[in-house]
């Protein structure tokens, strides 16, 4: 299998919350479900409406994931890991929609589209 076109790799992540503690909070916990997965992602244009009218935008982003057999869900998030000196090396983004190719996902050309948003913590330490 090739993975032409695809030009970084990405972590996926699939969080989890913990019962609640002895103060009642919960803590998110996220577990790397696929390593090293060839992913190609691109920014969508902003809504030109939005922007106008002087709005903050959301980012968006959509990528192509192969393989198409992977078990990605909204709300599960990417980790860019290659290449290092990419713009968003070591970041995160939230996927917020997930459709599937209309390939059979036995098919080695199928792939997942998926529809992501740039995740960041609230005072973390990149938090920009």
């Amino acid at each position: 299998m090739t993975n032409a076109g695809m030009n970084r790799r990405c972590d996926v992540y699939h969080f989890t919350f913990n019962p609640d503690d002895s103060v009642g909070g919960a803590q998110p916990t996220g577990t790397v479900s696929y390593w090293n997965v060839p992913i190609r992602m691109q920014e969508n244009p902003p809504n030109q409406l939005l922007v106008q009218q002087g709005l903050e935008t959301l980012r968006t982003f959509s990528a192509n994931v192969v393989p198409g057999t992977l078990n990605i869900y909204e709300r599960d998030e990417i980790k860019i890991t290659r290449p290092f000196d990419d713009m968003f090396y070591g970041k995160f983004f939230r996927v917020i929609g997930v459709r599937y190719s209309d390939l059979n996902p036995r098919d080695p050309r199928a792939y997942l589209m998926i529809t992501l948003v740039r995740s960041d913590i609230a005072h973390g330490e990149d938090s920009q």
